[in-house]
């Protein structure tokens, strides 16, 4: 368990500094910058997922005495449970982002949805129908709700990957034999 956790606390962390970086940096308080920012939080999360995952399944495969076996269900199981405790974890930091630290984050992807929605010729009676379902969505609860539900799908989707390289291999050894 403290292998998930441990792991799955870095990514999370990794995850908030990322977020943070693109603040600071600007992206998060522009609304022309939030396509690039979301590209570059997409790819490197990516990454992130990647790297946290493996270094977690190998991590747990490396505590798991030689003489168990570690196929792909248990390197699968490991990367979900770092995955888990990731996405929880990311639900708080994302949470405290978004109601705390960049409140004004809605307001940013709102503006960035209309100049959208402008420019494919919706009209200003369609925009702002299109903007009070998407208020109810970029709330900070629902936004890390949705953030740590789809965070988890592509998580697993990348232990589902990654388990096919971590399992450990029986390297043609024999079980021995139980007499009867």
């Amino acid at each position: 368990m403290k292998t998930y956790l441990t792991y799955g606390f870095a990514m999370a962390l990794a995850g908030a500094l990322l977020t943070l970086a693109l603040f600071f940096m600007g992206y998060h308080n522009d609304p022309a910058k939030l396509q690039t920012a979301q590209r570059i939080g997409m790819v490197v999360g990516i990454a992130i997922g990647f790297v946290g995952i493996s270094l977690g399944t190998r991590a747990r495969r490396a505590e798991t005495p030689e003489s168990e076996p570690f196929g792909y269900g248990r390197a699968l199981g490991a990367g979900v449970m770092v995955a888990l405790f990731s996405c929880l974890l990311g639900f708080v930091t994302n949470y405290v982002y978004m109601a705390f630290i960049n409140p004004g984050f809605g307001d940013i992807i709102l503006q960035a949805q209309a100049a959208d929605l402008e420019a494919k010729g919706m009209s200003s009676a369609q925009i702002e129908q299109a903007e009070k379902v998407t208020r109810f969505f970029i709330s900070p609860l629902i936004s890390s709700a949705f953030s740590m539900i789809f965070g988890f799908i592509f998580s697993v989707i990348i232990a589902l990957i990654t388990s096919a390289f971590l399992k450990r291999s029986d390297s043609g050894k024999v079980p021995p034999v139980q007499a009867a």
